[in-house]
């Protein structure tokens, strides 16, 4: 397909060669001038060609796009990320074209798409431990994704979708990870879980738990809609609503929670990316239990736990970064409506609103946001 499309593009100067995208001529000068300062946040709204397929990869029209946590990490220029980038990992469209070797998709289809890439052939990938990939690629982390109107991507990490909204179809790759998560966690049947966070991955980590065997899920949050969406949802089992602008009666519920729950829980899942929390979240991990870090943070965040309680409690320590292999079970969740994610996404811009959706975030006024071309 020819012609060129609109495309949300971080630090566009950073480095001289725009290489990473198919025709660096097409850039627009107006990109080039505004964002010669090259710091971090800066970023613009480019013109560039409409990718071409190979023969084993599809033409994906952008409909959806999903803003993650990581998107505002990489908005700093942390995280992974590899400049100039188009960035956008939580892509739903609908096939506009399908290479000559493709079989079991035709134009049309609403899908979404798997943004990891593996190398399949390093220390890491040979031992099946596909996640710790030496050269793990990410559509919208390290390569172009989908904050533009098309995406060109391998068959094989496509899906189909039937049943969901564009926005509600964003939701499938956080709930892949959210899945690996799991794995990673391997909670016992009747585990006690305490989750620090109820955005999109914390409230689907909620549900999973529900439905693979945890007896009791309680969430612990700050009062906002985050909250109301998760009793919507019927998430947790039971809601902490700390108040957002007064730390210390939120330092006091929480002290009041690990008062009543004297010897803690079974799982203790951090998944704000507050360094803060990450921090204390140990202390409410019951003898034996397990710590999950799930958030992303900030590259300047560190921790300070006690060895000896480590030791002498025997608690886990579990890092979940990212997901492979995780979207069909994520589509069956998803799609057959086991794990319900309606109402998460509670704002959606256009891709020349970036900056404002950015902001939206920022704010912690919205649930989840999402930008359509």
């Amino acid at each position: 397909m020819e012609g060129t499309m609109d495309a949300v593009c971080y630090h566009a100067v950073r480095f001289p060669s725009l290489t990473h995208f198919p025709n660096p001529k097409l850039i627009t000068n107006h990109l080039l001038t505004k964002t010669s300062g090259s710091q971090p946040r800066e970023l613009d709204i480019v013109t560039v060609p409409i990718p071409q397929i190979n023969d084993d990869q599809v033409l994906i029209q952008v409909t959806c796009c999903g803003i993650c946590g990581t998107d505002q990490h990489l908005a700093e220029g942390e995280f992974i990320g590899r400049f100039p980038l188009i960035p956008g990992h939580e892509i739903v469209g609908v096939i506009s074209q399908v290479g000559g070797a493709v079989t079991g998709f035709s134009v049309g289809d609403r899908v979404v798409a798997d943004n990891t890439i593996l190398c399949d052939a390093c220390f890491y990938c040979r031992r099946g431990q596909y996640v710790l990939c030496e050269n793990f690629e990410s559509l919208g982390v390290t390569m172009a994704g989908g904050f533009a109107g098309y995406v060109a991507i391998q068959s094989k990490k496509v899906y189909n979708i039937f049943n969901l909204t564009d926005e509600e179809a964003t939701l499938i790759e956080p709930a892949s990870c959210a899945i690996h998560g799991l794995d990673k966690l391997d909670p016992p049947v009747g585990a006690e879980v305490l989750i620090f966070g109820a955005g999109p991955t914390g409230l689907i980590l909620a549900q999973l738990l529900k439905l693979n065997g945890a007896s009791k899920v309680v969430i612990a949050a700050n009062k906002g809609p985050k909250t109301a969406i998760a009793r919507s949802l019927d998430a947790g089992d039971v809601y902490v609503e700390l108040p957002r602008d007064d730390p210390e009666a939120a330092q006091a519920q929480l002290d009041a929670l690990n008062g009543r729950v004297q010897e803690g829980f079974d799982v203790v899942i951090e998944a704000t990316g507050s360094e803060k929390i990450a921090n204390d979240a140990i202390n409410f991990v019951r003898r034996g239990g397990s710590l999950m870090i799930y958030g992303v943070y900030a590259n300047s965040d560190v921790v300070h736990w006690s060895p000896a309680k480590i030791f002498q409690d025997e608690i886990k320590i579990v890092g979940s970064f990212a997901q492979t292999h995780c979207f069909p079970r994520a589509v069956a969740y998803l799609d057959s409506g086991k794990i319900k994610v309606k109402g998460m996404v509670t704002d959606v811009f256009s891709i020349r609103e970036f900056d404002q959706a950015l902001e939206k975030m920022k704010s912690k006024t919205a649930c989840k946001v999402a930008l359509r071309p």
